[in-house]
């Protein structure tokens, strides 16, 4: 059973993330500042700008316009993201993860959370476009996550939108007070 889930949101990801260098930290890494292509294993962290990226393992590359590619395994992984414009991250967790910095793509692999404040998504594979702010989840009860985990996601996609400011939900506060 796959469940597909699209939400558009108000603002997207920093534009200037790019634009900035990519540093990194491991245990061990095999590096090539020539093709500018990298693993890193153990305790890893990369980041460029706003993005931010912690696994046990990974591998990257910095793409022609600057961005970087990720492929990263953990127990989770996470990866973070400022918001453009506003005082707010995206943050996603799996066990692992793909970003295409330069298709503003990020996916979420086995038992997969997405969330951005208070609102959040759950399944076992998220795909999101910081650039359009579009997201699916699928349900996935075949793979190993869902099968080990009673808890996790499995075959449904989970979620909660937290109410909107200023909306004001009918009948509630619209009594004045005496």
């Amino acid at each position: 059973a796959i469940a597909l889930c699209a939400a558009a949101l108000a603002a997207s990801a920093e534009t200037g993330d790019r634009e900035k260098p990519i540093n990194f930290s491991a245990d061990r890494g095999d590096l090539n500042y020539e093709t500018k292509l990298g693993k890193l294993d153990g305790n890893v962290v990369l980041t460029q700008g706003t993005i931010t990226v912690r696994a046990d393992r990974l591998s990257f590359k910095q793409n022609a316009d600057n961005s970087m590619q990720v492929t990263a395994f953990g127990n989770p992984v996470s990866f973070r993201q400022k918001r453009d414009g506003v005082d707010e991250y995206y943050e996603g967790f799996a066990q692992r993860v793909e970003y295409d910095g330069a298709r503003d793509q990020l996916e979420l692999h086995d038992r997969a959370l997405l969330k951005r404040g208070a609102d959040e998504i759950r399944s076992n594979f998220i795909s999101y476009n910081s650039k359009t702010e579009l997201f699916k989840a699928e349900g996935r009860p075949d793979t190993p996550a869902a099968a080990a985990s009673d808890n996790g996601p499995g075959a449904r996609v989970r979620g909660q939108f937290q109410p909107r400011e200023g909306q004001n939900p009918i009948g509630k506060g619209s009594e004045k007070a005496a």
